[in-house]
């Protein structure tokens, strides 16, 4: 049989690490071009063209998620130092942040409450199993956040991931028109409401529309993360 070169080549290729970092980074590269010739249209989302792209190049390849991860993990290991970026546009817009925090905190409240207590609730009544109830829970936090509370509470940290990601892409998607329809004209309320419901994913989106809308969905998503950490463990004990 004559050896092929180009599966050679791939073979040689897919045990490198930085295969999988390079195929990701290129991967959202073309998102993204995507995106900026479709002007921003929300349905347009670099995120999901990145995931299509690299989940499609897994497929093909038949290559295990994990040998993926290994060579990609340098991307996740960012998402932490950029979640704690977020907090120079806080500091930017502090004097109004404290002239609107009473409704804040109240809005945080009820935006974390209803987010994981509907997800718990819906996936117990269908018949899920403790685990999958507990994984779906932090579905509305920033990924490391919600990972580590899947992980801690007894959860599937992997379908967690999965979850944050769909989340987040709906939110980016439909967020804007929805707010439209109910006539949601303040930057403040919008960008705090999709940074509580889109997480990371709906505060960049935000970010692309109005910076004060970034600011506010940023702060959102910051304290989401600690609420939704409180809140879902005396959620798990009700399903």
């Amino acid at each position: 049989m004559t050896p092929d070169p180009t599966f050679d080549l791939w073979v040689y290729l897919s045990e490198e690490p930085l295969l999988w970092l390079t195929l990701t980074l290129a991967a959202y590269v073309v998102g993204d071009l995507l995106s900026t010739r479709a002007k921003g249209h929300p349905l347009v989302n670099p995120v999901l063209i990145a995931a299509g792209c690299v989940g499609a190049v897994l497929f093909a390849t038949d290559t295990a998620y994990e040998r993926y991860f290994d060579g990609a993990q340098f991307v996740h290991f960012l998402l932490g130092p950029a979640t704690i970026a977020l907090a120079v546009p806080l500091y930017q817009h502090i004097d109004k942040v404290k002239r609107v925090l009473a409704p804040m905190v109240a809005a945080l409240i009820a935006g974390s409450a209803t987010a994981a207590a509907s997800a718990m609730a819906i996936a117990w009544m269908l018949g899920a199993s403790d685990d999958i109830v507990t994984s779906i829970a932090p579905k509305s936090v920033t990924m490391p956040i919600a990972m580590g509370i899947s992980e801690t509470l007894g959860g599937i940290p992997t379908l967690t991931a999965v979850l944050v990601m769909l989340t987040g892409i709906l939110g980016s998607i439909f967020a804007r028109p929805v707010m439209s329809i109910l006539r949601i004209g303040d930057w403040q309320a919008r960008g705090f409401a999709i940074g509580i419901t889109a997480h990371g994913m709906g505060t960049a989106r935000a970010f692309q529309v109005n910076e004060l809308a970034g600011t506010f969905a940023a702060i959102a998503m910051g304290l989401n993360g600690l609420a939704t950490a409180v809140l879902v463990p005396i959620f798990a004990t009700w399903f």
